[in-house]
């Protein structure tokens, strides 16, 4: 596997298999906020998406949600409606929040995996920290522009790599 790939490419957070992941050694869960969990043109998550993150809860797995957005209080909103601690302004592609909540949750990075919906930041940030990672097809086409930007090239990057529907 590419340090540069994701290890899956998924359609949508709520169809990666959470039994599946405990299986493979996982016991925690970080995840993106604007357009992994909720979409950029909305202030909150969709229902399917808080019933997944309950269900994974049940299950036992730590979750963090781990944001480039710079808003704290976006941020600190959705993490109270979900139920997530967090950490805002990131700046994935660089490792080091990532490596932050893990330390905070007390888990090993090979117990751990990162779901976002870019490649470039979050793939990237979850690669570089050596967590194993999931790329999802984002939630809207609505989009900072830069990232609508990095979308093209992700486009072009991800032609080959077939999706889990």
């Amino acid at each position: 596997m590419s340090i540069w790939a994701p290890k899956r490419y998924v359609s949508r957070v709520e169809r990666i298999d959470l039994d599946d992941l405990w299986a493979s050694g996982k016991r925690a869960i970080m995840l993106d906020r604007d357009n992994t969990l909720v979409p950029r043109d909305r202030k909150t998550a969709p229902a399917s998406v808080l019933a997944w993150l309950d269900a994974a809860r049940e299950r036992g797995f730590k979750l963090y949600m781990v944001s480039n957005n710079w808003h704290k209080d976006q941020v600190q909103r959705s993490s109270s409606e979900l139920g997530l601690d967090f950490i805002c302004f990131a700046c994935k592609p660089l490792p080091f929040a990532l490596n932050r909540a893990l330390a905070r949750m007390g888990v090993a990075h090979e117990a751990a995996v990162l779901i976002g919906d870019q490649l470039y930041t979050d793939v990237w940030a979850g690669n570089f920290a050596g967590v194993d990672t999931i790329l999802v097809k984002p939630q809207t086409h609505v989009d900072l522009w830069y990232t609508q930007i990095f979308r093209i090239f992700e486009r072009r990057a991800l032609r080959n790599v077939p999706c889990e529907e």
